[in-house]
């Protein structure tokens, strides 16, 4: 598939709906373009094309914010570089990006490097970088694969986040919050830890708006799912 038939597709199936939304919205990265179109409808256009990198490359480029997420959905896990990512975390608009580019099956997170990268996030002065290595250490804690970090390497992750909290900024704030929620779903004593820390925590009132309700950590590790999982 080329850069064009991804923009015809896009102009098929544009959203008025969503294209008012993003110019009323504030937030709205300066310079870009919206064709109104949902995540979901993205993914989806995005798992039919498949894997591409040069495709990656060249919708990364473009002012059209549709393109860049699927420009972060169609990149190849195995042909990304630590200097890409380095790069690309500097391009997320202000974080608009960011919860695409970090977690949610994000392709960053299936790399080789994806720990080494998320270790070295949390630990940024850069508020985006943290937001970013916090959503990767939740896609991290859902992994199954044997050479997955082990309980002690959580154990650390929660106790730094511990210390962090009460002065990280909301997004970083939420994006701990998330990590805690995958990391307390693997193991009971995960579970026990995190959930100690997310109700210091508490509900995070992220929306100024008020249209959507506080995120609570606590309600995602205790409910009915993870009680039967862990057997609590």
């Amino acid at each position: 598939m080329k850069k064009s038939d991804v923009f015809a597709w896009l102009k098929e199936n544009q959203d008025e709906r969503g294209i008012a939304h993003w110019k009323k919205s504030e937030n709205t990265p300066a310079g870009m373009k919206s064709y109104g179109i949902g995540l979901v409808t993205l993914r989806k256009f995005a798992k039919s094309v498949g894997r591409d990198a040069k495709l990656a490359g060249q919708l990364w480029k473009s002012d059209v914010h549709e393109m860049r997420i699927i420009s972060l959905l169609v990149d190849d896990p195995k042909a990304m570089k630590m200097d890409q990512a380095e790069t690309q975390v500097e391009q997320l608009d202000g974080g608009y990006l960011a919860h695409v580019f970090s977690s949610c099956d994000a392709t960053l997170a299936k790399t080789p490097f994806v720990v080494e990268i998320a270790d070295k996030w949390v630990e940024s002065n850069d508020a985006i970088r943290r937001r970013c290595g916090y959503g990767l250490l939740y896609e991290i804690s859902k992994s199954k694969k044997k050479t997955a970090p082990d309980e002690d390497y959580f154990l650390e992750h929660i106790s730094d986040i511990e210390k962090k909290h009460p002065t990280a900024p909301v997004p970083v704030l939420m994006s701990m919050a998330g990590a805690l929620t995958g990391i307390g779903k693997r193991t009971r004593k995960l579970n026990r830890a995190a959930l100690k820390v997310a109700r210091q925590i508490g509900p995070i009132d992220f929306d100024p708006d008020g249209s959507c309700d506080p995120f609570d950590a606590v309600k995602h590790l205790t409910g009915e799912y993870v009680k039967k999982k862990l057997g609590l």
